[in-house]
């Protein structure tokens, strides 16, 4: 599925970012464009983000 239909980044491949090391939404934009078209994908980049978060908070 893409987060961010101007760029064609996928949710797979922001999860990917985030593995490796991209923990905002503008390290996200930096390494893959993301969010620096229309701005559309900016809130579901940050809902995946947050998701992440709560999860690694949980887990540890």
């Amino acid at each position: 599925m893409f987060v961010c239909i101007c760029r064609a980044v996928t949710i797979d491949e922001v999860h990917e970012h985030c593995d490796a090391g991209a923990y905002t939404v503008d390290a996200i934009g930096d390494r893959c464009g993301a969010g620096e078209g229309c701005g559309t994908c900016l809130d579901k980049l940050d809902t995946i983000l947050n998701e992440r978060l709560s999860t690694a908070t949980t887990a540890a």
